[in-house]
């Protein structure tokens, strides 16, 4: 057997799509504060080196500074571009000796200075500190740090890096929402080879999968095109069957024929017998067989008829009368409940039939009552027909539609038939892609609802 080279698409599909999710969220979370820091992070600038050199060097030409308000005074005369500086004196020591009100950015910002080993400038929120500018008095070495109040423009993502409860949110719901994606691509896909298997299952063997699942180039098309080949050989295989039967049902009515001429022949010479009845009655029920099964295969067929647009009641007049009729003569009740005005596309002949075989059944196995009634929605007609007769076993319930099967319950064989009645009603109905339901009714009865699309 030779072994594919394709890749597994969906596979590579499944892997590319939640890893480069996952990778590109958790990227775009590390990178902020990297990039924050590149940002915010330089070189002391030389202007500002400049302005703590000049502080440096006036202390060291008069250390007696140390003991003034030396420090207070060039912050309140002197200013960077407008904006007051304000200056840190720190000791080898690590404390600030020139003041006690030492804001949190500018403690960070030490720790950070000590950590590159080099002087720097750092941009806070509503801050520009920098330093240290180191210098030695004596055996004492002492550093400066300079703060400015600042407020620089910032790249519109660092509100993130600032946010990050709200950053993490965010990562959440891009996540889910690349996630959603993925799995809609492939549920779509997935929805639709289950719509096509489920109609398949309910008996509509045309029905196939869309293109635009087909025409997919990973497994899930792959699968589909071998669903709709499954589908297409089901379909034929189906057809030919009920051929076939229609075939032989056709070609054993020759030698009946011939069976039923030679009886007649015999009977008209005077030899008529009790076993030449016998064989006669047998002929006429065979007769009668053959005819269900030509009419089982029509029908599953569809051959011989077109849909037409009509008024259901004119299409059922004869059915419907015929009905009341038999009703009668049994002395039982029929109720008729359709809206002249409900009209569907349907097959005529088929549909008749199958409301005349539920309505017969409803007559020979109700106490007294049938109704009939018929409802339209927009999109659906819905035919109800309820008898008071015994009812059937809920186990046989789904049953009583498979051809030659007849319930051996409260319904019992006493009329005869070949369980082809309810067979032909279901395969008429499946033809109009509609759906039929038995149930019993409490206290006694059976309720057959049919549905069909407008």
């Amino acid at each position: 057997m030779a072994v594919s080279t394709v890749p597994n698409r969906l596979f590579i599909k499944l892997l590319l799509g939640f890893w480069l999710c996952s990778s590109l969220i958790i990227a775009l979370v590390g990178l902020l504060p990297l990039l924050q820091q590149s940002h915010d992070r330089a070189p002391l600038p030389p202007h500002l080196e400049k302005v703590l050199s000049t502080i440096a060097k006036r202390i060291q030409e008069n250390p007696a500074l140390l003991e003034s308000d030396f420090l207070r005074r060039w912050e309140r005369h002197r200013d960077m571009e407008g904006k007051p500086l304000r200056v840190y004196l720190v000791n080898s020591q690590g404390q600030v000796v020139n003041t006690h009100r030492v804001s949190r950015g500018v403690r960070s910002f030490m720790l950070m200075a000590d950590e590159e080993k080099q002087p720097i400038s750092h941009q806070f929120k509503d801050e520009l500190v920098f330093g240290p500018y180191q210098f030695n008095l004596g055996a004492e070495t002492y550093s400066l740090y300079g703060r400015l109040p600042d407020n620089h423009p910032r790249p519109w993502f660092f509100f993130f890096a600032e946010n990050k409860l709200l950053t993490l949110s965010l990562a959440i719901f891009l996540s889910g929402l690349l996630c959603g994606l993925l799995a809609w691509h492939l549920g779509k896909a997935l929805n639709s080879l289950k719509k096509s298997a489920n109609a398949l299952a309910e008996g509509d063997l045309s029905h196939r999968v869309d293109k635009s699942t087909t025409q997919r180039k990973d497994e899930i098309g792959q699968l589909a095109k071998a669903f709709n080949s499954m589908a297409d050989s089901i379909e034929s295989m189906m057809n030919n069957q009920q051929r076939l039967m229609g075939d032989i049902s056709h070609e054993l009515r020759t030698p009946l024929t011939r069976l039923q001429l030679s009886l007649a022949l015999a009977r008209k010479k005077g030899q008529q017998t009790a076993e030449t009845d016998r064989i006669g009655y047998e002929a006429e029920q065979l007769e009668k067989l053959i005819s269900e099964l030509l009419e089982l295969s029509r029908v599953k067929l569809s051959t011989n008829e077109t849909k037409v647009h009509l008024g259901l009641a004119e299409s059922l007049s004869q059915v419907l009368d015929d009905a009341e009729f038999e009703a009668e003569q049994q002395g039982k009740s029929i109720t008729i409940d359709i809206d002249e005005e409900i009209e569907l596309a349907h097959f005529p002949k088929s549909l008749s039939r199958a409301i005349e075989n539920l309505l017969r059944n409803a007559i020979r196995y109700a106490a007294s009552d049938i109704q009939l009634q018929a409802s339209a929605t927009a999109d659906q007609v819905k035919i109800t027909i309820k008898d008071d007769g015994p009812g059937i076993d809920a186990a046989e319930l789904d049953a009583i539609f498979k051809p030659f099967y007849r319930p051996d319950s409260a319904r019992q064989r006493e009329s005869g038939g070949w369980g082809l009645g309810l067979a032909i009603t279901e395969a008429a109905i499946t033809a109009h892609k509609g759906k039929i339901k038995a149930e019993n009714r409490i206290p006694t009865g059976l309720k057959v609802t049919i549905t069909l699309p407008k």
